[in-house]
C-alpha cells in the first residue's frame, strides 16, 4: 500500500522505495539505495564508504521525507538516523544511466598521413606543467599516440615519464625492455630483421594497455618506425564486411610466448569493442599467435576475415612509416595502436629502445583526477 506524505504530497512512499518528481518526470528510488548512498555513509577523507548496510537489522524504509531547498529528506522508520540527499545525486542515477565518465571520450580515428599532426609535448612542460600533461592525456585517449620529445638520455627520464600517467606496469619481461640486436635472441624485436605490425605482449591474460618506446640512440641505416590505428582498420573492415568483422570481435583465439623459464598462454579476440559497441583496439601477433585449437569449420569464415584484416592494415593509406629520433619517446595505446618497424643494418649504426607499460585504467584514472572535481572536492 502506498502512504502520501502529509509534509509533500507528491512525494509517495511505498513499501520498497519512494517516488518524488524531477525535472524529466517522476522518479523511483529504492530505499535500499537512498539508506546506503546517504552522504553520511562516506568519510570524506578517505573518500570510502564508511556505513556497512549488512548491519541493519531490517530494511530499510522511510517513515517520513520531504523536500527542503535543493535536497530531499527522509527520517528512517526504526533507525535513528536522517538522510539528506542533494537534489544533484538524485537527478544523476534516476533513471539507470551510468554515472558521467569525463575520460569516456570519442576516439578520432587516423590515417597513415597523420605523423605530421601527432600531438608532440617536450618531456620538460610535462614535468612541470599539468594543463600540459592533461593536454597528452587527452590526446592519448582520443588518438591513442602522442610523442615526447627532449628526453633526457637517462633510465630515470622515462621512469619520470611514466609515473605522470600511472605506475610502472611489469610483464613476464620484467618491468623494464631494452631493444637492441641480441646475439641470442628470446623476441623478433631483439634482431636486425623486419618487425610486423603487431601489439605486444598479447599472450597475457590482460595484456598492458599502454607503451613507452624511448629512443636513446639511432644512427642505424634502415629501422623505420611503423605505426596504424587499429580503430580506422577495424571500423573500415566493418563497413567492408559486416560478417568478417563480427567473427573477428566474438572469438577468442589463442596467443603463446614460450621460452625456456616461461610458457605464457592467453585467448584474446583481434577486435576489442567497448561498452558503446565502439571499436576500441585489437590485439594482434603474428609471431605469438599460438596454434588455433578452433572447429575447422568455423576457421573456413574465420581464416578469410582475419587475412583480410591483417592485409588491411598494412595499407599504405592506414600506415604512418617514420624514423623516431634520439631523445624522441612515443607513447600509445597498446590495446589500439598496432606498431613495427623495416629491418636495419645492425652494423651500420647504434640502435637502442628502452621501453616500458603503464594501465588505460590508471591513464583515465589520471585524467579524470586533472579534469574533474570529483564526488568529494
Amino acid at each position: 500500500m502506498t502512504i502520501m506524505t502529509s509534509v509533500a504530497s507528491d512525494i509517495s512512499l511505498g513499501d520498497k522505495g519512494l517516488t518524488l518528481p524531477l525535472g524529466r518526470g517522476p522518479a523511483y528510488f529504492n530505499y535500499h539505495w537512498l539508506r546506503d548512498n546517504c552522504p553520511t555513509s562516506f568519510d570524506r577523507k578517505t573518500r570510502e564508504r564508511s556505513f556497512d548496510i549488512f548491519h541493519l537489522e531490517a530494511a530499510p524504509k522511510a517513515k517520513a521525507a520531504h523536500m527542503d531547498a535543493d535536497a530531499l529528506v527522509i527520517d528512517w522508520a526504526g533507525e535513528d538516523h536522517v538522510t539528506r540527499m542533494p537534489m544533484g545525486w538524485l537527478e544523476a542515477y534516476a533513471y539507470g544511466e551510468r554515472r558521467a565518465d569525463p575520460a569516456d571520450l570519442p576516439r578520432k580515428a587516423w590515417y597513415g598521413d597523420h605523423y605530421p599532426d601527432v600531438a608532440r609535448f617536450s618531456h620538460a612542460e610535462l614535468t612541470t606543467d599539468k594543463a600540459r600533461v592533461k593536454a597528452w592525456l587527452e590526446a592519448m585517449i582520443v588518438e591513442g599516440v602522442a610523442v615526447v620529445t627532449d628526453m633526457p638520455d637517462t633510465d630515470a627520464g622515462l621512469t619520470e615519464l611514466a609515473h605522470l600517467m600511472g605506475q610502472v606496469r611489469p610483464t613476464f619481461f620484467g618491468a623494464y625492455f631494452d631493444v637492441r640486436t641480441h646475439i641470442n635472441p628470446t623476441n623478433t624485436a631483439y634482431t636486425a630483421a623486419a618487425l610486423e605490425l603487431h601489439t605486444d605482449t598479447p599472450a597475457e591474460e590482460h595484456a598492458p594497455g599502454i607503451q613507452f618506446l624511448h629512443m636513446r640512440a639511432n644512427s642505424v641505416e634502415g629501422g623505420r618506425n611503423l605505426f596504424g590505428d587499429g580503430v580506422a582498420v577495424a571500423n573500415a573492415l566493418r563497413r567492408q564486411d559486416p560478417d568478417g568483422f563480427r567473427l573477428l570481435a566474438e572469438t577468442d583465439i589463442p596467443f603463446f610466448c614460450e621460452h625456456d623459464s616461461y610458457d605464457m598462454r592467453s585467448y584474446q579476440r583481434i577486435i576489442e569493442l567497448d561498452r558503446h559497441g565502439e571499436v576500441s583496439g585489437l590485439t594482434i601477433s603474428q609471431h605469438m599467435l599460438d596454434l588455433i585449437d578452433l572447429p575447422q569449420t568455423l576457421l573456413d569464415a574465420w581464416y578469410p576475415a582475419f587475412c583480410r584484416f591483417g592485409k588491411m592494415l598494412q595499407d599504405d593509406r592506414y600506415v604512418m612509416r617514420f624514423t623516431l629520433k634520439a631523445g624522441e619517446c612515443i607513447v600509445f595505446d597498446n590495446h589500439r595502436i598496432v606498431h613495427g618497424r623495416a629491418a636495419y643494418s645492425a652494423t651500420s649504426g647504434e640502435r637502442y629502445v628502452r621501453g616500458c607499460y603503464t594501465d588505460r585504467a590508471e591513464m583515465r584514472s589520471t585524467y579524470r583526477a586533472l579534469v574533474g572535481e570529483g564526488r568529494f572536492k
